[in-house]
Protein backbone atom coordinates (compact mmCIF):
# COMPACT_ATOMS: atom_id res chain seq x y z
CA UNK A 1 0.00 0.00 0.00
CA UNK A 2 2.30 2.61 1.00
CA UNK A 3 5.20 0.88 1.58
CA UNK A 4 7.84 -1.75 0.60
CA UNK A 5 9.77 -4.59 2.46
CA UNK A 6 13.38 -3.69 2.75
CA UNK A 7 15.98 -5.51 4.69
CA UNK A 8 15.67 -5.14 8.71
CA UNK A 9 18.02 -2.38 9.93
CA UNK A 10 20.03 -3.23 12.81
CA UNK A 11 18.77 -0.39 14.91
CA UNK A 12 15.94 -2.08 14.57
CA UNK A 13 16.88 -5.21 15.30
CA UNK A 14 18.57 -3.94 18.16
CA UNK A 15 15.41 -2.66 20.02
CA UNK A 16 13.50 -5.76 19.48
CA UNK A 17 15.84 -7.68 20.99
CA UNK A 18 16.23 -5.40 24.03
CA UNK A 19 12.56 -5.30 24.02
CA UNK A 20 11.99 -9.10 24.21
CA UNK A 21 14.90 -9.75 26.87
CA UNK A 22 14.32 -6.86 29.06
CA UNK A 23 12.94 -7.71 32.68
CA UNK A 24 9.58 -6.51 33.92
CA UNK A 25 11.09 -3.57 35.86
CA UNK A 26 13.30 -1.71 33.33
CA UNK A 27 11.64 1.47 31.71
CA UNK A 28 11.46 2.49 28.60
CA UNK A 29 11.07 5.83 27.17
CA UNK A 30 7.67 6.31 25.81
CA UNK A 31 8.58 6.69 21.82
CA UNK A 32 5.75 5.96 19.52
CA UNK A 33 7.73 3.11 17.47
CA UNK A 34 7.86 0.56 20.76
CA UNK A 35 4.23 0.98 20.74
CA UNK A 36 4.13 -1.53 18.09
CA UNK A 37 6.25 -4.37 18.92
CA UNK A 38 3.24 -6.03 20.79
CA UNK A 39 3.30 -8.71 18.18
CA UNK A 40 5.82 -11.60 18.66
CA UNK A 41 7.17 -11.15 14.77
CA UNK A 42 7.23 -7.52 13.69
CA UNK A 43 8.24 -6.74 10.06
CA UNK A 44 10.47 -3.66 10.33
CA UNK A 45 9.61 -1.25 7.41
CA UNK A 46 11.30 1.74 6.10
CA UNK A 47 9.06 4.35 3.72
CA UNK A 48 9.68 3.55 0.12
CA UNK A 49 9.62 6.01 -3.13
CA UNK A 50 6.38 5.66 -4.59
CA UNK A 51 7.44 4.15 -7.75
CA UNK A 52 8.23 1.03 -5.90
CA UNK A 53 4.67 1.02 -4.70
CA UNK A 54 4.12 -1.38 -7.76
CA UNK A 55 6.35 -3.84 -6.33
CA UNK A 56 4.53 -4.28 -2.96
CA UNK A 57 2.86 -7.72 -2.66
CA UNK A 58 -1.15 -7.60 -2.55
CA UNK A 59 -1.15 -10.07 0.03
CA UNK A 60 1.25 -8.89 2.56
CA UNK A 61 -0.58 -5.69 2.30
CA UNK A 62 -3.30 -8.03 3.30
CA UNK A 63 -1.35 -8.89 6.77
CA UNK A 64 -1.97 -6.83 10.04
CA UNK A 65 1.14 -7.60 11.07
CA UNK A 66 2.09 -4.80 8.59
CA UNK A 67 -0.12 -1.82 9.82
CA UNK A 68 1.30 -2.89 13.12
CA UNK A 69 4.42 -1.84 13.06
CA UNK A 70 5.62 1.73 13.00
CA UNK A 71 7.75 2.39 9.89
CA UNK A 72 10.72 5.38 9.66
CA UNK A 73 12.37 7.13 7.02
CA UNK A 74 14.38 5.59 4.71
CA UNK A 75 17.12 8.08 5.13
CA UNK A 76 17.78 7.99 8.64
CA UNK A 77 20.94 6.24 9.81
CA UNK A 78 20.98 6.76 12.89
CA UNK A 79 19.58 4.65 15.65
CA UNK A 80 16.63 5.26 18.19
CA UNK A 81 17.93 5.75 21.94
CA UNK A 82 16.17 4.19 24.27
CA UNK A 83 16.60 5.10 28.05
CA UNK A 84 17.02 1.97 30.46
CA UNK A 85 17.07 2.13 34.16
CA UNK A 86 19.61 -0.84 34.88
CA UNK A 87 20.26 -1.32 38.89
CA UNK A 88 23.86 -0.84 39.94
CA UNK A 89 24.77 -4.51 40.38
CA UNK A 90 27.96 -3.37 41.84
CA UNK A 91 26.90 -1.48 44.79
CA UNK A 92 25.91 -4.53 47.01
CA UNK A 93 29.58 -6.21 45.68
CA UNK A 94 31.58 -3.21 46.90
CA UNK A 95 29.65 -3.45 50.67
CA UNK A 96 30.14 -6.90 50.61
CA UNK A 97 34.03 -6.52 49.73
CA UNK A 98 34.61 -3.41 52.29
CA UNK A 99 33.22 -5.45 55.48
CA UNK A 100 35.31 -7.98 54.54
CA UNK A 101 38.34 -5.74 53.90
CA UNK A 102 37.61 -3.48 57.56
CA UNK A 103 36.56 -6.77 59.40
CA UNK A 104 39.77 -8.50 58.12
CA UNK A 105 42.16 -5.82 59.12
CA UNK A 106 40.37 -5.14 62.46
CA UNK A 107 40.73 -9.38 63.25
CA UNK A 108 44.56 -8.71 62.44
CA UNK A 109 45.49 -5.66 64.36
CA UNK A 110 44.39 -7.69 67.56
CA UNK A 111 45.62 -10.69 66.44
CA UNK A 112 49.32 -8.98 65.83
CA UNK A 113 49.46 -7.39 69.46
CA UNK A 114 48.50 -10.22 71.27
CA UNK A 115 50.68 -12.43 69.23
CA UNK A 116 53.61 -10.23 69.95
CA UNK A 117 52.58 -10.41 73.80
CA UNK A 118 53.03 -14.04 73.58
CA UNK A 119 56.25 -14.10 71.83
CA UNK A 120 57.88 -11.59 74.14
CA UNK A 121 56.63 -13.71 77.13
CA UNK A 122 57.21 -17.08 75.43
CA UNK A 123 59.73 -17.18 72.40
CA UNK A 124 59.20 -20.00 70.67
CA UNK A 125 57.56 -19.41 67.41
CA UNK A 126 57.35 -22.84 66.25
CA UNK A 127 54.72 -23.97 69.27
CA UNK A 128 52.88 -20.66 68.49
CA UNK A 129 52.68 -21.36 64.99
CA UNK A 130 51.30 -24.68 65.46
CA UNK A 131 48.93 -23.50 68.18
CA UNK A 132 47.03 -20.75 65.67
CA UNK A 133 46.60 -23.47 63.17
CA UNK A 134 45.50 -26.57 65.55
CA UNK A 135 43.12 -23.99 67.02
CA UNK A 136 41.54 -23.09 64.07
CA UNK A 137 41.14 -26.50 62.80
CA UNK A 138 39.29 -27.60 66.38
CA UNK A 139 36.97 -24.51 65.38
CA UNK A 140 36.17 -25.62 62.38
CA UNK A 141 35.24 -29.71 63.20
CA UNK A 142 33.21 -28.13 65.85
CA UNK A 143 31.02 -26.05 63.81
CA UNK A 144 30.67 -29.05 61.30
CA UNK A 145 29.85 -30.84 63.73
CA UNK A 146 27.61 -28.68 65.54
CA UNK A 147 26.01 -28.13 61.64
CA UNK A 148 27.44 -24.66 62.59
CA UNK A 149 28.33 -24.39 59.31
CA UNK A 150 27.98 -26.51 56.57
CA UNK A 151 31.40 -29.40 55.71
CA UNK A 152 32.57 -29.11 52.52
CA UNK A 153 32.19 -31.72 49.43
CA UNK A 154 35.86 -33.16 49.00
CA UNK A 155 37.78 -35.37 47.05
CA UNK A 156 40.99 -36.75 46.26
CA UNK A 157 41.58 -34.15 43.66
CA UNK A 158 40.70 -31.08 46.20
CA UNK A 159 43.79 -32.38 48.61
CA UNK A 160 45.82 -33.15 45.41
CA UNK A 161 45.38 -29.05 44.51
CA UNK A 162 45.36 -27.72 48.27
CA UNK A 163 48.66 -29.62 49.34
CA UNK A 164 50.89 -26.75 47.16
CA UNK A 165 48.81 -23.98 48.92
CA UNK A 166 49.13 -25.83 52.35
CA UNK A 167 53.52 -25.73 51.78
CA UNK A 168 52.97 -22.34 50.90
CA UNK A 169 50.61 -21.15 53.84
CA UNK A 170 53.15 -23.15 56.82
CA UNK A 171 56.28 -21.73 55.68
CA UNK A 172 54.61 -18.42 55.43
CA UNK A 173 53.07 -18.35 58.49
CA UNK A 174 56.36 -19.66 60.17
CA UNK A 175 58.59 -17.43 59.00
CA UNK A 176 56.16 -14.14 59.49
CA UNK A 177 56.19 -15.54 63.36
CA UNK A 178 59.89 -16.18 63.70
CA UNK A 179 60.34 -12.40 61.96
CA UNK A 180 58.07 -10.95 64.83
CA UNK A 181 59.52 -12.66 67.36
CA UNK A 182 63.10 -11.33 66.69
CA UNK A 183 62.16 -7.86 65.81
CA UNK A 184 59.32 -5.25 66.54
CA UNK A 185 55.96 -5.74 65.07
CA UNK A 186 55.85 -2.44 62.87
CA UNK A 187 59.51 -3.26 61.44
CA UNK A 188 57.97 -7.06 60.36
CA UNK A 189 55.07 -5.33 58.45
CA UNK A 190 56.72 -2.63 57.04
CA UNK A 191 59.12 -5.26 55.34
CA UNK A 192 56.11 -7.06 54.25
CA UNK A 193 54.56 -4.11 53.07
CA UNK A 194 57.21 -5.05 50.02
CA UNK A 195 54.29 -8.16 48.94
CA UNK A 196 53.00 -6.12 45.78
CA UNK A 197 56.97 -6.11 44.64
CA UNK A 198 57.05 -10.12 44.97
CA UNK A 199 53.71 -10.54 43.37
CA UNK A 200 54.73 -9.11 40.07
CA UNK A 201 57.76 -10.41 40.34
CA UNK A 202 56.45 -14.03 40.65
CA UNK A 203 53.43 -13.74 38.42
CA UNK A 204 55.98 -12.41 35.60
CA UNK A 205 58.13 -15.18 35.74
CA UNK A 206 55.93 -18.35 36.12
CA UNK A 207 52.60 -17.30 35.34
CA UNK A 208 54.16 -15.47 31.84
CA UNK A 209 51.89 -12.27 33.32
CA UNK A 210 53.00 -9.07 31.74
CA UNK A 211 52.41 -5.35 33.06
CA UNK A 212 52.28 -1.39 31.83
CA UNK A 213 55.45 -0.09 32.55
CA UNK A 214 54.38 2.31 35.36
CA UNK A 215 53.46 -0.79 37.05
CA UNK A 216 57.23 -1.56 37.22
CA UNK A 217 57.96 1.64 37.84
CA UNK A 218 55.60 1.89 40.88
CA UNK A 219 57.61 -1.09 42.40
CA UNK A 220 60.49 1.61 43.16
CA UNK A 221 59.43 3.55 45.97
CA UNK A 222 58.35 0.10 47.61
CA UNK A 223 61.52 -1.23 47.09
CA UNK A 224 63.22 2.02 48.25
CA UNK A 225 61.61 2.32 51.46
CA UNK A 226 61.70 -1.45 52.42
CA UNK A 227 65.04 -1.27 52.39
CA UNK A 228 65.42 2.27 54.11
CA UNK A 229 63.27 1.48 56.85
CA UNK A 230 65.51 -1.60 57.52
CA UNK A 231 69.13 0.07 57.25
CA UNK A 232 67.81 2.74 59.63
CA UNK A 233 65.99 -0.12 62.03
CA UNK A 234 67.36 0.50 66.04
CA UNK A 235 66.82 -3.24 66.18
CA UNK A 236 67.55 -4.41 63.42
CA UNK A 237 68.27 -8.52 63.13
CA UNK A 238 69.07 -10.42 60.55
CA UNK A 239 66.62 -13.53 60.71
CA UNK A 240 63.60 -11.21 61.99
CA UNK A 241 64.39 -9.28 58.36
CA UNK A 242 64.59 -12.77 56.38
CA UNK A 243 61.59 -14.54 58.22
CA UNK A 244 59.86 -10.89 56.70
CA UNK A 245 60.81 -11.99 53.49
CA UNK A 246 60.18 -15.21 53.28
CA UNK A 247 57.19 -14.54 54.47
CA UNK A 248 56.22 -12.21 51.35
CA UNK A 249 57.60 -14.88 48.78
CA UNK A 250 55.76 -17.66 50.56
CA UNK A 251 52.30 -16.09 51.18
CA UNK A 252 52.41 -14.54 47.01
CA UNK A 253 52.69 -18.27 46.15
CA UNK A 254 50.26 -19.08 48.88
CA UNK A 255 47.12 -16.73 47.10
CA UNK A 256 48.36 -17.52 43.45
CA UNK A 257 47.83 -21.30 44.36
CA UNK A 258 44.75 -20.56 46.30
CA UNK A 259 43.18 -18.58 43.41
CA UNK A 260 43.70 -21.34 41.08
CA UNK A 261 42.43 -23.45 43.65
CA UNK A 262 39.43 -22.14 44.52
CA UNK A 263 38.36 -22.02 40.51
CA UNK A 264 35.76 -23.99 39.74
CA UNK A 265 35.49 -25.70 42.95
CA UNK A 266 31.88 -25.75 45.26
CA UNK A 267 34.19 -25.32 48.53
CA UNK A 268 33.23 -21.82 49.68
CA UNK A 269 36.60 -19.48 50.73
CA UNK A 270 35.32 -20.14 54.66
CA UNK A 271 35.61 -24.01 53.98
CA UNK A 272 38.43 -23.46 52.17
CA UNK A 273 40.75 -22.35 54.99
CA UNK A 274 39.42 -24.45 56.90
CA UNK A 275 40.75 -27.73 54.63
CA UNK A 276 44.12 -25.34 54.46
CA UNK A 277 44.69 -25.10 58.43
CA UNK A 278 44.04 -28.73 58.66
CA UNK A 279 46.76 -29.58 56.37
CA UNK A 280 49.24 -27.03 57.40
CA UNK A 281 48.94 -28.19 60.93
CA UNK A 282 49.97 -31.28 59.74
CA UNK A 283 52.50 -30.18 57.92
CA UNK A 284 54.34 -27.90 60.48
CA UNK A 285 53.32 -30.02 63.41
CA UNK A 286 56.66 -33.00 62.77
CA UNK A 287 58.78 -29.83 62.05
CA UNK A 288 58.06 -27.53 65.29
CA UNK A 289 58.52 -31.18 67.46
CA UNK A 290 62.15 -31.10 66.03
CA UNK A 291 63.20 -27.90 65.98
CA UNK A 292 61.87 -27.21 69.44
CA UNK A 293 60.60 -30.45 70.95
CA UNK A 294 58.13 -30.67 74.29
CA UNK A 295 61.14 -30.51 77.05
CA UNK A 296 61.77 -26.83 76.02
CA UNK A 297 57.88 -25.54 75.69
CA UNK A 298 57.50 -27.36 78.92
CA UNK A 299 59.81 -25.27 80.78
CA UNK A 300 59.09 -22.12 78.58
CA UNK A 301 55.49 -22.27 79.49
CA UNK A 302 56.14 -22.55 83.24
CA UNK A 303 58.59 -19.34 83.14
CA UNK A 304 56.12 -17.69 81.17
CA UNK A 305 52.94 -18.24 83.33
CA UNK A 306 55.11 -17.39 86.75
CA UNK A 307 56.04 -14.20 85.40
CA UNK A 308 52.92 -13.24 83.56
CA UNK A 309 50.64 -15.08 85.53
CA UNK A 310 46.49 -16.49 84.37
CA UNK A 311 46.63 -13.85 81.54
CA UNK A 312 49.70 -15.25 79.05
CA UNK A 313 46.89 -18.30 78.98
CA UNK A 314 44.78 -15.71 77.57
CA UNK A 315 47.00 -14.49 75.06
CA UNK A 316 47.79 -17.42 74.18
CA UNK A 317 44.31 -18.36 72.82
CA UNK A 318 43.00 -14.70 71.80
CA UNK A 319 45.90 -15.11 69.32
CA UNK A 320 45.37 -18.83 68.48
CA UNK A 321 41.45 -17.58 67.95
CA UNK A 322 42.09 -14.48 66.11
CA UNK A 323 44.84 -15.64 64.12
CA UNK A 324 42.15 -18.03 62.36
CA UNK A 325 39.44 -15.77 62.12
CA UNK A 326 41.72 -13.07 60.23
CA UNK A 327 42.66 -15.26 57.68
CA UNK A 328 39.32 -16.84 57.52
CA UNK A 329 37.76 -13.60 56.52
CA UNK A 330 41.13 -12.83 54.33
CA UNK A 331 40.05 -16.04 52.07
CA UNK A 332 35.83 -15.02 51.88
CA UNK A 333 38.04 -12.04 50.33
CA UNK A 334 40.09 -13.57 47.94
CA UNK A 335 37.08 -15.62 46.71
CA UNK A 336 36.02 -12.34 45.56
CA UNK A 337 38.89 -10.34 44.11
CA UNK A 338 41.95 -11.03 42.67
CA UNK A 339 45.34 -12.11 44.12
CA UNK A 340 47.01 -8.75 42.97
CA UNK A 341 44.26 -6.92 45.04
CA UNK A 342 44.70 -9.51 47.53
CA UNK A 343 47.68 -8.06 48.23
CA UNK A 344 47.24 -4.87 48.21
CA UNK A 345 44.67 -5.45 50.81
CA UNK A 346 47.12 -6.96 52.69
CA UNK A 347 49.72 -4.06 52.35
CA UNK A 348 47.18 -1.41 53.16
CA UNK A 349 46.56 -3.32 56.48
CA UNK A 350 49.78 -3.31 57.68
CA UNK A 351 49.21 0.69 57.67
CA UNK A 352 46.87 0.05 60.99
CA UNK A 353 49.58 -2.70 62.05
CA UNK A 354 51.94 -0.30 62.14
CA UNK A 355 50.23 2.15 64.31
CA UNK A 356 49.15 0.67 66.33
CA UNK A 357 51.79 -1.36 67.39
CA UNK A 358 53.67 1.59 67.79
CA UNK A 359 51.62 3.24 70.10
CA UNK A 360 50.76 -0.12 72.11
CA UNK A 361 54.49 -1.36 72.32
CA UNK A 362 56.38 2.17 72.27
CA UNK A 363 58.04 1.36 70.23
CA UNK A 364 60.88 3.90 69.48
CA UNK A 365 61.25 5.10 65.72
CA UNK A 366 63.78 6.84 63.87
CA UNK A 367 62.34 10.37 61.63
CA UNK A 368 64.26 8.50 58.73
CA UNK A 369 63.00 4.99 59.94
CA UNK A 370 58.79 6.40 59.47
CA UNK A 371 59.86 8.13 56.22
CA UNK A 372 61.20 4.56 54.60
CA UNK A 373 57.95 2.95 55.59
CA UNK A 374 56.03 6.23 54.51
CA UNK A 375 57.37 5.97 50.98
CA UNK A 376 56.89 2.41 51.24
CA UNK A 377 53.59 2.68 51.61
CA UNK A 378 52.98 5.75 48.98
CA UNK A 379 54.76 3.31 46.30
CA UNK A 380 51.89 0.68 46.98
CA UNK A 381 49.58 4.01 46.54
CA UNK A 382 51.28 4.55 43.28
CA UNK A 383 50.88 1.11 42.17
CA UNK A 384 47.43 1.15 42.61
CA UNK A 385 46.91 3.80 40.62
CA UNK A 386 49.08 2.36 37.98
CA UNK A 387 47.44 -1.11 37.74
CA UNK A 388 43.93 -0.39 36.71
CA UNK A 389 42.62 -3.72 38.46
CA UNK A 390 43.29 -2.51 41.43
CA UNK A 391 41.67 0.89 41.44
CA UNK A 392 38.57 0.05 43.02
CA UNK A 393 40.06 -2.30 45.91
CA UNK A 394 42.40 0.27 46.63
CA UNK A 395 39.81 3.36 46.46
CA UNK A 396 37.15 0.26 48.66
CA UNK A 397 40.20 0.12 51.37
CA UNK A 398 40.35 3.11 51.72
CA UNK A 399 37.15 4.62 52.75
CA UNK A 400 37.07 1.24 55.18
CA UNK A 401 40.28 2.83 57.22
CA UNK A 402 38.12 5.03 59.47
CA UNK A 403 35.87 2.16 60.23
CA UNK A 404 38.59 -0.51 60.71
CA UNK A 405 40.36 1.86 63.50
CA UNK A 406 37.09 2.53 65.17
CA UNK A 407 36.27 -1.42 65.35
CA UNK A 408 39.65 -2.19 66.57
CA UNK A 409 40.14 0.24 69.53
CA UNK A 410 36.58 -0.43 70.61
CA UNK A 411 37.56 -4.42 70.01
CA UNK A 412 40.91 -4.01 71.89
CA UNK A 413 39.26 -2.42 75.18
CA UNK A 414 36.78 -5.05 75.63
CA UNK A 415 39.49 -7.65 75.67
CA UNK A 416 41.50 -5.68 78.02
CA UNK A 417 39.00 -5.49 80.22
CA UNK A 418 37.81 -8.99 80.06
CA UNK A 419 41.25 -10.51 80.92
CA UNK A 420 41.19 -8.35 83.63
Amino acid sequence: MISSIKPVSTSLTAIAGVRRSAPAKLRFSPLPIIRNFENPNPFPLHVSPAQNLSNFSVAAAQRRDVFRVGAYEADRSQPIEIGIEVPDEQSGQKVKIGIYFATWWALNVVFNIYNKKVLNAFPYPWLTSTLSLACGSLMMLVSWVTRLADAPKTDLDFWKTLFPVAVAHTIGHVAATVSMSKVAVSFTHIIKSGEPAFSVLVSRLFLGDTFPLPVYLSLLPIIGGCALAAVTELNFNMIGFMGAMISNLAFVFRNIFSKKGMKGKSVSGMNYYACLSMMSLLLVTPFAIAVEGPQIWAAGWQNAVSEIGPNFVWWVVAQSVFYHLYNQVSYMSLDQISPLTFSVGNTMKRISVIVASIIIFHTPIRPVNALGAAIAILGTFIYSQANAELQFAFDLQLKAHEFLMMVFFSWFRIFEQAKQ
